[in-house]
């Protein structure tokens, strides 16, 4: 590979910048980066690409310009032997760093790898392509990647990001973090939907392409609860002490939630003003691009508005999932169930009560699966919840072993004689 340099403006009567150039062909594009150096295009030799140096065009600053060109030259050299000589993927933006570092234009020091996910994140941010619950979810992923590199002492790079890495990193996630599949799957996609834009050839990161061989652990859908009518009649029904009318609160606003289908971050777009015929009109929270959608609201839901002034005391989600518990506990729900979950290919049982199961996506559970109880379409159903992918929609469908002998019994009602009982 080859460098030289060039006037950006080569017939101009006044003086010019000069540009350094290269072209990097596995990513299929030119490298430019200004020096800041200036010459008038007179003085400069186009055949040597330096400034003229002797004769009557040798322009006065001719011996500084032509140092500061070879040190240009010299980081180009410097960091494409280091790249060779660290098995690392020399590419245009990783030379960009090198300049601006070796020019004073960047600070050095830096993990290129880590500046190149922050810049990612800025880029995502600055286009409003996220959510903040995404940008937390990257800030996540990030944290994650520190931990790994710092605990296992894995050095991190792009070129670095092979099959070695993705067994590595599977196994910090699963034994040391204790992830459960579902957990390392959305992980392991959001970092490599960072390593497809690292690898975009607009980005230039890297052209090494061992991650996208990166397979996730197959999703396990986790049986989770779902309240039937006769729970939400006793939660309503359950009388708080004096002194915890703050869980009351919170009750009300859960069995909302449960009447209503809304999530937890919705709870706060509630108000008189969007409640009309009988509906409350809520403009979806995730996914600016939908529709405003309408929610019936029964008595109960509008007894329990009423009661609040259209107001609903909605509290933090930690300390709103906290609360649900303690309502859970407080009205009885205290008998051990078995919660099962999937790391790799093992089942791991474990044993707990109730209500330390129950959180805010239950009232969400509870809607779609009271309603599909009921028999009512998912079409109709997920008008309501907004979901656009009934297959997003039926996870949240718990199917529990009364459903299931209801469903048998109702389908195999056939007569048949009793049998004689034996004298």
């Amino acid at each position: 590979m080859t460098s030289t340099f060039y006037l950006k403006e080569a017939k101009s009567s006044g003086e010019s910048l000069i540009y350094f150039s290269c072209y990097f062909k596995e990513e299929g594009k030119k490298f430019v980066y200004s020096t800041g150096e200036k010459i008038a295009p007179e003085l400069w030799d186009q055949k040597n690409k330096l400034p003229i140096m002797r004769g009557k065009k040798k322009a006065i600053n001719r011996g500084s310009i032509k140092t500061q060109l070879g040190r240009y030259e010299d980081c180009f050299k410097n960091t494409r032997s280091r790249c060779i000589e660290m098995q690392e993927d020399f590419t245009s933006q990783l030379l960009k760093k090198a300049f601006d570092e070796e020019f004073k234009k960047a600070p050095t020091g830096k993990n290129i790898f880590f500046d190149a996910f922050d810049e990612f994140v800025d880029q995502k941010k600055k286009n409003h392509e996220w959510k903040k619950s995404t940008e937390k979810r990257y800030q996540n992923i990030r944290n994650l990647l520190e931990s790994f590199q710092a605990d296992t002492g894995y050095k991190l790079s792009f070129n670095s990001i092979n099959a070695k890495f993705h067994a590595d990193f599977t196994y910090y996630c699963m034994e040391t973090k204790g992830h459960v599949n579902n957990t390392y799957s959305r992980n392991l996609g959001l970092f490599k939907t960072f390593m497809h834009w690292a690898f975009d050839r607009e980005n230039g990161y890297t052209y090494k392409e061992d991650f996208k061989k990166f397979k996730k652990k197959e999703r396990v859908i986790t049986q989770q609860i779902a309240l039937k009518k006769s729970d939400l009649q006793k939660l309503m029904d359950h009388q708080f002490k004096p002194n915890q009318k703050y869980l009351e609160r919170a009750r009300d606003v859960f069995v909302f939630s449960c009447v209503t289908g809304l999530r937890f971050g919705e709870l706060s777009l509630v108000s008189k003003k969007n409640i009309y015929d009988g509906n409350l009109h809520l403009k979806e929270e995730k996914g600016a691009e939908k529709e405003a959608r309408a929610i019936p609201l029964n008595d109960l839901a509008d007894y329990i508005l009423r009661k609040y002034n259209f107001n609903l005391p909605v509290i933090s989600n930690q300390r709103y999932n906290d609360y649900i518990k303690d309502i859970f506990e407080a009205a009885g729900y205290t008998w051990e169930v078995e919660k099962n979950v999937t790391k790799g290919k093992s089942v791991d049982r474990q044993t707990m009560p109730f209500f330390k199961r129950v959180s805010t996506h239950t009232a969400r559970r509870t809607f779609i699966t009271m309603l599909k109880r009921e028999g009512k379409s998912d079409k109709l159903i997920s008008k309501i919840t907004g979901h656009k992918d009934l297959k997003t929609l039926n996870q949240y469908y718990q199917v529990d072993d009364e459903a299931k002998k209801d469903a048998v019994a109702n389908t195999f009602n056939i007569s048949f004689k009793p049998l004689k009982k034996v004298q």
